[in-house]
């Protein structure tokens, strides 16, 4: 049951990539770079790498050793774990360090199936139809090995099919996923009004948190999650490290076997240097959260006013409903966004065609499909993502280089994005 137009009768436009020839001379090389790719990863913070410098030398036990190098890992992962568990509203023992943000949507999603399977059910998923990839196909994985995926309809403010959604519960699933924040557009999604009506049902219900933590206020606790994903190198944590949040009591099966780190959870010797460096930069990411979501929102619209501004023809994705104050999803039609990501790099600026684990792909984005149908056709999504380091001088550069871009990429074409 749809809750929004799709906008069939939005017209076609067409679309050509540049030849060789075509490609528009190279931009000077000579201006500041400008990164605007804060989805993708942000910088290293020097608090969590200062955070993390004893562990990469000197203190290097491995946690599960009973000698005085073993309890000095120990305790130092324990107060990481301690401190991210304070962060994000729950408490330690709920805390499992992974490898990031999409092995802990696969932990949540493959490992409640494994307890379905266990139990002799058929296992069933229910997720959004704007997921990250990484529970889109963990989905999929689960009905290609014989159980069920239902997916449920999100409208352009967020709001989920309200009859979906409850005849997917009434049939019972073993998780229910419903994204935080989306990746490409920004659009927040009622988490805690959605676990509501799963718990009440009885179903588990996991989100995936990567793109709201340190962005809007962020508590897995009180929002009455079962499992939530995050990942440290959103937040100017380091790569490789996340966590999965898993609430006392919520029965979850490994992936993973051969030890009984993480509670058995995730198998292997900890990366205590990566724990540290994920704890120090969630727990500042929360400390400035509520500044630094204004301070992103205004200069976020800035940005946006001033490219719209100046081609009108422009379209911007997710401003229906609430959105997260970093993400400005833009579509420019009559050209391709992989072309014009390409020009974006050459002018200096660091921009996405979308979610980066979907990098590669030439068409429209899955996400931008359900949210607008028909109208997110023959435009190039280009996705804005600012951060703590974006700078006001940044966001004016960066609006008036991308008119430019646009422009000539638009003439070389005869496209009407200008």
């Amino acid at each position: 049951m749809h809750t929004f137009n799709r906008n069939p009768g939005a017209a076609k436009v067409r679309r050509r990539n540049l030849s060789r020839h075509e490609q528009p001379a190279p931009f000077p090389m000579n201006r500041p770079a400008l990164y605007f790719d804060h989805a993708a990863t942000t910088p290293l913070r020097p608090e969590a790498l200062d955070a993390m410098r004893p562990h990469l030398g000197g203190v290097f036990g491995n946690p599960s050793s009973a000698h005085r190098w073993g309890r000095q890992a120990r305790a130092a992962l324990d107060e990481a774990r301690a401190e991210c568990a304070r962060a994000v509203g729950a408490e330690p023992a709920e805390i499992a360090f992974v490898r990031g943000g999409t092995e802990a949507d696969n932990m949540a999603v493959l490992g409640r199936a494994a307890v379905a399977l266990a139990a002799g059910e058929r296992p069933r998923t229910v997720a959004t139809t704007i997921e990250h990839p990484a529970v889109r196909e963990a989905c999929d994985e689960v009905a290609a090995r014989g159980g069920e995926s239902v997916q449920v309809e999100v409208d352009r403010v967020g709001e989920l099919d309200e009859d979906a959604l409850a005849g997917a519960l009434s049939r019972g699933a073993c998780v229910l996923s419903v994204m935080w924040v989306n990746n490409e557009v920004g659009t927040v999604l009622p988490v805690e009004r959605v676990a509501g009506r799963a718990r009440a049902a009885g179903v588990v219900v996991h989100s995936d948190a990567v793109q709201a933590v340190g962005k809007v206020p962020v508590d897995f606790g009180r929002a009455g999650l079962d499992l939530a994903s995050m990942t440290a190198h959103k937040i100017g944590g380091p790569r490789g490290v996340g966590l999965l949040y898993r609430r006392r009591g919520v029965e979850l099966a490994p992936l993973l076997f051969g030890g009984g780190q993480e509670r058995r959870l995730r198998p292997g010797t900890e990366d205590v240097a990566g724990a540290v460096g994920l704890a120090k930069a969630l727990t500042l990411a929360v400390a400035e959260q509520a500044a630094e979501a204004e301070r992103l929102a205004a200069e976020r619209d800035r940005l946006q006013t001033a490219i719209v501004d100046a081609l009108p023809a422009t379209r911007v994705f997710g401003a229906e409903g609430e959105r997260a104050p970093h993400l400005l999803n833009l579509g420019f039609p009559g050209l391709d966004a992989a072309t014009l990501v390409m020009a974006f790099d050459l002018a200096g600026v660091a921009v996405s065609g979308g979610s980066a684990c979907a990098s590669g792909s030439t068409t429209t984005s899955p996400v931008l499909r359900a949210l607008y149908g028909d109208g997110a056709e023959g435009l190039a999504s280009v996705r804005f993502s600012l951060g703590r380091t974006t700078t006001s001088a940044e966001v004016s550069e960066a609006a008036r280089r991308t008119v430019e871009i646009v422009t000539r990429a638009s003439a070389l074409v005869g496209a009407g994005a200008v």
